[in-house]
């Protein structure tokens, strides 16, 4: 049975990267939270994963809006998608992009808004601009290509087949459902012994997803989230050089606030490339020992960087 906190070494990163990916932040997060492990880990905004992926809990249910992600899971999760797949996969269509460049990553996205292919999904999402992932309104794919058509190094594709290696033993035996749809449906089956997280498109940053997400979608969040019985956290920025989310403090008083200095990579704009304070907001008694988890923090800071 999992039981949090616990320290984390090593961080298990997944396959997929997209925006606002929580893979250096996993050991603060997990350090600051302190659940039972009795009920499930539930995630409505799952994203890369990288979060439930290295809690590990017995149970979870792990939900997104984006169907491409859910079914790259579940596939992994069945035994359908192998990392032999992967690496066959991505050294026939690297091999491909080095040859014919740009033409053939626009090949694949259009093959990919017909297939739905999770293979050419993990394809497109190694080599798109950026990191920013991005679907238009019809649901397609549309992010452009990233112009470097040799970044299929036999290097990288060993990298990736061994994520999803790990990523397969890690969901072994475990009660994991995955699931497509809206946050609201997840926060609808809540037990007291649950564990929710809640990483949402940051408001105020670059939103959109797969779908949209505005101020208000972010208000009935924080509305109906502490009305629930169980725990949670929720991820969110809280301030930089520019400006203060003020999101937090008219919507989210009342609970434990942990904060670390983190630097983020991708985004649309040059403004959103730049080192904030992150934070974690937990609801009070599931918060851990604020002096251990400060220490980690601390230690976290340092080590966190460009």
């Amino acid at each position: 049975m999992s039981s949090l906190p616990r320290e984390i070494n090593h961080v298990l990163v997944p396959p997929i990267k997209c925006q606002g990916i929580k893979t250096k932040l996993v050991p603060f997060i997990a350090a600051n939270i302190r659940w039972t492990g009795r009920g499930r880990w539930i995630e409505p905004f799952l994203g890369s994963g990288v979060v439930a992926f290295n809690i590990q809990p017995e149970r979870a249910l792990l939900n997104d809006s984006n169907p491409h992600i859910i079914a790259l899971y579940q596939q992994i999760y069945v035994g359908k998608l192998t990392s032999r797949q992967v690496s066959e996969h991505l050294s026939r269509e690297g091999a491909e992009l080095l040859a014919k460049g740009d033409e053939h990553y626009y090949f694949v996205r259009e093959r990919f808004n017909r297939t739905t292919d999770p293979l050419d999904f993990l394809f497109l999402n190694r080599s798109y601009f950026n990191g920013v992932m991005h679907f238009n309104r019809k649901g397609q794919f549309n992010t452009p290509f990233c112009r470097k058509p040799e970044r299929f190094r036999r290097a990288l594709i060993t990298k990736i087949a061994n994520q999803v290696t790990d990523l397969a033993r890690v969901m072994h035996n475990k009660q994991w459902e995955f699931r497509v749809g809206a946050w609201q449906s997840c926060l609808q089956e809540i037990c007291r012994d649950d564990f929710i997280y809640l990483d949402p498109p940051y408001i105020g940053r670059h939103a959109d997803y797969f779908d949209s997400w505005n101020e208000q979608d972010a208000i009935d969040l924080a509305s109906v989230a502490q009305t629930l019985p169980a725990g949670f956290a929720l991820s969110m920025w809280k301030e930089n050089k520019y400006r203060r989310n003020e999101h937090l403090d008219l919507f989210w008083r009342g609970n434990v606030q942990r904060a670390i200095n983190h630097f983020y990579h991708v985004g649309p704009a040059e403004s959103l490339r730049n080192e904030m304070e992150e934070v974690l907001i937990i609801r009070q008694d599931f918060a851990a020992d604020a002096f251990a988890s400060e220490t980690k923090s601390k230690q976290l800071a340092m080590s966190i960087g460009a």
